[in-house]
């Protein structure tokens, strides 16, 4: 990319900036009976967006010949807005951000990677109650470009790669799935010698077989540091994402800084900045640089997450979380990694503490409508008089935001985030995302069930 070319194109009378990427992606997937799929996608192309009349205006394009087109474009779609509006805080950083894993994915064969991936593909279907399967491994690198027209340069590289399996186990009409991943980061040496782990997972699956139904109604709970990861990315993270404020009366008193929301004890952070996660970055597509964000501290609300246009907006600081899918789109307010952080409870203790309650495991998805949420897990055991019992099965936990964070009664004390990043939002799917939690033990949760 010719960086050169590139600032000569910049306007100088409104605020503009330009982002150009040279983007890859390796995806190598199979099915129960075979790998059927292997493609490299490789492209380039760059977004130009203009403050000129009331807002941003932006245009995407392919071919650096058509830079001048795509600014006059912005600024044509920019002045359309009414109104005057300009950013408070513009970042004027200059970096050169290179990847440098331990073992650089990009230096594999395909050949070697779908081995890997058939390797694990048949410790899994060895055993005979695994009816379906799905595999992937995903590998992304992205070469960025980002200048503006007050003197921000910042070239960035960025780099991802992973494996992913979902798992269905069957005896008669019984079906059970689970999930398994590894890597999320840079380190290609990070997917290798998996072996147990795939096979405990294996196990683990078609336990679940044999599990007995969970009976639906209230229980105090702990939720393992992968549902307490989705909890806390899906039914708080996005609600501190600031764009999702703006025009939102009612959710900007909900969410006013110095609320209480949970007991002391209880620390909810967003650290970019956190190495090794699947949403670990330096600079967002602004060119701003980020940086930890307390989100809550001992139990109030302490900060959100901004682009520098919602920072503007609401007269605050921009934390570095704009960000894009690719250069086709725009960059919009999206989490880093989110964490529940440590507290000071052992997992022992924390069972010990329930009577009757359930241990659940496993992220499986789920969603959320305004505050509250319904989210399926793997699995779980059943706790009785402080003792871990009987694994149980066909779960899901539902409620109330606000409510299961006033509910929550005991953090324990190791952080652990999953491999496995992705987050949708605004039409882009971004798999720079990361999430993770210490065990959290929460009274009175909802659980569906029989």
């Amino acid at each position: 990319m010719d960086k050169q070319f590139f600032k000569q194109a910049l306007l100088t009378d409104d605020f503009c900036d330009l982002r150009y990427q040279d983007f890859s992606h390796t995806a190598i997937k199979g099915g129960r009976d075979e790998i059927d799929e292997v493609s490299i996608v490789r492209k380039s192309g760059g977004n130009v967006r203009v403050l000129s009349g009331g807002g941003f205006g932006s245009f995407a394009f392919t071919d650096p010949k058509d830079i001048a087109t795509a600014f006059r474009e912005a600024k044509t779609a920019s002045d359309l807005n009414p109104g005057k509006e300009q950013l408070k805080r513009i970042p004027k950083n200059t970096a050169r951000v290179t990847v440098s894993p331990t073992m650089d994915p990009r230096q594999q064969a395909i050949s070697q990677k779908k081995e890997l991936l058939e390797k694990y593909r048949k410790l899994i279907l060895q055993h005979p109650e695994i009816a379906d399967l799905e595999s992937q491994y995903y590998e992304q690198f992205t070469d960025t470009l980002i200048l503006n027209n007050q003197g921000g340069d910042i070239h960035q590289e960025e780099l991802i790669c992973g494996m992913t399996f979902r798992i269905t186990a069957k005896r008669g009409d019984l079906t059970q799935l689970t999930r398994l991943s590894f890597g999320g980061n840079e380190d290609y040496r990070e997917l290798l010698d998996k072996d147990e782990e795939v096979l405990a997972k294996v196990r683990q699956t078609v336990d679940l077989l044999s599990a007995e139904p969970v009976k639906g109604g209230n229980y105090d709970v702990i939720l393992d540091s992968d549902v307490g990861g989705l909890f806390i990315h899906e039914a708080f993270g996005h609600l501190s994402e600031a764009d999702n404020l703006i025009g939102n009366k009612s959710l900007s008193s909900t969410m006013s800084l110095g609320t209480s929301f949970a007991m002391e004890n209880f620390n909810v952070i967003d650290d970019p900045t956190r190495k090794g996660h699947p949403g670990s970055y330096i600079y967002d597509h602004e060119g701003t640089k980020a940086r930890p964000v307390s989100l809550i501290h001992e139990g109030k609300l302490t900060g959100r997450l901004h682009s520098l246009e919602s920072a503007s907006f609401m007269d605050e600081e921009p934390t570095g979380h704009a960000r894009a899918k690719n250069f086709g789109f725009t960059p919009i307010v999206r989490m880093g990694n989110i964490y529940i952080d440590q507290g000071n409870s052992s997992l022992e203790d924390m069972i010990a503490s329930i009577d009757d309650g359930l241990y659940l495991f496993g992220s499986a998805g789920g969603q959320t409508s305004g505050e509250t949420f319904t989210f399926a897990v793997q699995g779980g055991y059943r706790i009785e008089k402080g003792k871990i019992t009987h694994m149980v099965r066909d779960l899901a936990l539902t409620g109330h935001l606000f409510t299961t964070l006033k509910n929550i009664e005991m953090v324990g004390s190791d952080v652990t985030f999953s491999k496995a990043g992705g987050c949708g939002k605004g039409g882009q799917i971004l798999i720079q995302s990361g999430k993770g939690s210490a065990p959290i033990k929460i009274k009175n949760m909802g659980i569906g069930g029989q």
